[in-house]
């Protein structure tokens, strides 16, 4: 338990920034759900929609600093990638 005020804070900080991690992550998570879901079903049109809001939600991220800027652009072209050759 914290002893210090200093630490009550740093506390109260890291519990601040860990809800406002979790919620960033679990909307790039469902983003990209929906592109993988749309690529699984096959639908081109639903996979193309969707992948801007995936592609926003990631770089989102990833200024914010939940993602490194390199996992932000490694899932963004497997994402893009993949609808791109399912157009094919």
């Amino acid at each position: 338990m914290a002893n210090h005020e200093s630490a009550e804070k740093r506390i109260r900080q890291t519990q601040k920034r860990t809800a406002r991690n979790r919620h960033i992550r679990s909307t790039v998570r469902s983003s990209v759900k929906k592109v993988r879901a749309a690529i699984e079903a096959g639908d081109v049109a639903a996979a193309k929609e969707a992948l801007p809001v995936a592609v926003r939600r990631i770089d989102m991220a990833v200024s914010k600093g939940v993602y490194h800027r390199n996992t932000g652009s490694r899932y963004i072209s497997r994402l893009s990638s993949q609808v791109a050759a399912l157009g094919e």
